[in-house]
């Protein structure tokens, strides 16, 4: 029961002080501001008091005083949809990393996690989130496991997601990949559509390729938005049928130039920015929503209508009605740009308080406790003999890597084998094999298919993050290879690793989940760096992302065709098809 005293106390000082009867706690003076509801610049200054805009234009008197020097004052930027886990760090460290690019708030889905750890996965999250001065909402995974045709690490039924739901940081379900099950009206599948109606919470969608009277079946749920848009006129359709459409920029999906000639001055209030999978190297080298503005500017969209896009939006969208505009009443989020080009964030204010200034992090963290969140790899039945195939003949199914997608293409093609009918890696032909190793219960399964596009002409990658299970996923060019590289991860409890001829070129392990670590988002990058730079001297290729394109391949919610520790998964058919084509 809220403390209403203490309330009305609060609505009186905020009062006082917009009145001009008390002096504010802060008071930005000499500012552009950038008004998101009349889409207008307007000269003045931002009174907060308790974290709270009280006026933007009095000329009252504050504690403490700010001179903006002219800079615009922007609110704090909103990222609509991000997993915490892509960038490998926890929430405190990110919160490091995101903050001084002016970034307040983030809509964090924990889906990654919660395939690894249910529910103690969600709690840790939760817990880590205190630790920073970035806003964390969380949205409950609706999916886990993403597909009934994968191993995860845990299930989650509409029951058990109920108690961490009532949570109010947790503000709906995510992305609700399982589209054929709402199709279909799959009873599970309308058990958690009706909890999240009945407890008052959105339900954010993933929507690939879906079109028409599908469409109008996913979207009559009350699906909010779908942030897997693939063209504008899939943007078009999408807002047609009262979503928002998520404009996507991460590490390796590049879609927001794209996607922009479906933005319209029209339906440009339904459109918000997120980010999705943007790891630490990225973030430093092109920043965050900050980039999603100035790929915008240079794309010739008016500067008010892009930052609406990554504030105001994104708050009306999620119901977070305290935040995304600088008037009174809203929290004191607050970012102020050189400009509205480059839109550099000298200083961010988060609830009034001075959290960045000029690339830098000011406040100190405090982490939390990882201990229910580790040994999470746990593989059995393992070798280098469980990664052979059998094949018949020699024209086999071929995932195709696209350059700046986690969607794949259906190739065919002609491989050459063994005498036992394995594949045979030729370094003439840009096709390796691949295999998913099932982490979490220790079943023994092994998914293994064929890659094309990737590159790699000697040794091994492997990585235990993979979309959306998390198994343990590998690329190489023999059978011992692959199994050294899976080794060497269940040896560091998860992480990443290149490997050749029985060395390890470069490792990072991962303890969080075999997904994350505490360790500077700094640590990471230049981490990355080294298996980088490792991958392409074993030969992968420049247009793809070594690590980030290898995690996707695991995804069979995203076309058209994947690997599962189960075997080839053709998303088209949605079921699985054989190795030999």
């Amino acid at each position: 029961m809220p403390n209403i005293m203490t309330e009305k106390e609060a609505l009186r000082r905020r009062i006082g002080a917009a009145a001009g009867r008390e002096k504010a706690d802060l008071v930005l003076k000499n500012c552009r501001i950038v008004n998101v509801f009349s889409g207008e610049i307007e000269s003045g200054e931002i009174a907060v008091k308790d974290g709270v805009i009280v006026g933007t234009d009095m000329g009252c008197e504050g504690l403490e005083t700010v001179d903006a020097e002219g800079r615009f004052a922007a609110p704090g930027f909103i990222d609509a949809h991000i997993h915490i886990e892509s960038s490998c760090v926890s929430p405190e460290q990110a919160g490091r990393m995101l903050v001084p690019h002016g970034t307040a708030t983030i809509i964090a889905d924990a889906h990654e996690i919660a395939n690894v750890c249910g529910l103690d996965g969600i709690r840790y999250m939760l817990e880590a989130a205190k630790g920073t001065k970035l806003e964390i909402f969380f949205s409950m995974p609706s999916c886990v496991p993403a597909t009934p045709f994968e191993d995860a690490g845990a299930k989650l039924e509409a029951a058990d997601m109920e108690e961490l739901l009532a949570d109010k940081r947790i503000i709906g379900l995510g992305e609700f990949m399982n589209m054929p099950g709402v199709i279909r009206a799959e009873d599970a599948v309308l058990d958690k559509l009706v909890l999240a109606r009945r407890m008052g919470k959105i339900v954010d969608g993933h929507a690939p390729g879906l079109s028409g009277t599908e469409l109008n079946a996913y979207a009559c749920v009350g699906i909010l938005g779908d942030h897997e848009c693939r063209t504008p006129e899939e943007i078009k359709e999408r807002i047609s049928k009262g979503m928002y459409a998520l404009l996507r920029e991460g590490s390796a999906c590049h879609d927001l130039r794209h996607l922009l000639a479906g933005v319209t001055e029209a339906n440009s209030r339904r459109v918000l920015f997120c980010s999705d999978d943007r790891q630490p190297k990225t973030i430093f080298a092109e920043g965050h929503i900050d980039n999603h503005l100035r790929i915008c500017a240079k794309e010739g969209i008016e500067p008010v209508t892009a930052i609406r896009m990554a504030t105001l939006n994104a708050a009306e969208a999620f119901r977070l009605y305290d935040r995304g505009a600088i008037a009174p009443g809203r929290r004191a989020d607050i970012v102020l740009l050189d400009d509205l080009k480059n839109f550099h964030a000298h200083q961010v204010f988060i609830g009034g308080e001075l959290v960045a200034e000029e690339g830098k992090y000011l406040p100190g963290m405090t982490f939390a406790d990882i201990s229910a969140v580790r040994g999470s790899v746990n593989v059995r039945d393992f070798s280098a003999e469980r990664l052979k195939v059998k094949l018949t003949g020699n024209r086999v199914r071929v995932i195709g890597v696209q350059k700046d997608s986690v969607v794949t293409s259906k190739e065919i093609a002609m491989v050459k084998t063994d005498g036992e009918g394995d594949f045979v890696f030729e370094p003439a032909q840009d096709i390796c094999k691949l295999a998913v190793v099932e982490r979490h219960h220790g079943t023994g399964k092994v998914g293994v298919g064929l890659l094309g596009g990737y590159g790699i002409k000697a040794g091994a990658v492997a990585v235990s993050v993979s979309h959306d299970s998390h198994n343990i996923i590998v690329a190489g060019v023999s059978n011992e290879e692959m199994a050294f590289a899976v080794e060497t991860l269940i040896d560091m409890e998860g992480g990443m690793a290149v490997v050749r001829e029985g060395k390890v070129l470069a490792s990072m392990p991962l303890p969080i989940a075999g997904l994350m670590t505490t360790e500077s988002g700094e640590w990471v990058a230049e981490w990355l760096d080294l298996i980088h730079e490792k991958a392409r001297e074993l030969g992968v290729s420049p247009d793809v992302e070594p690590i980030m394109t290898l995690t996707f391949m695991a995804l069979p919610v995203i076309p058209a065709l994947k690997l599962t520790d189960r075997g080839l998964f053709d998303f088209e058919k949605f079921d699985f098809v054989p190795l030999e084509a």
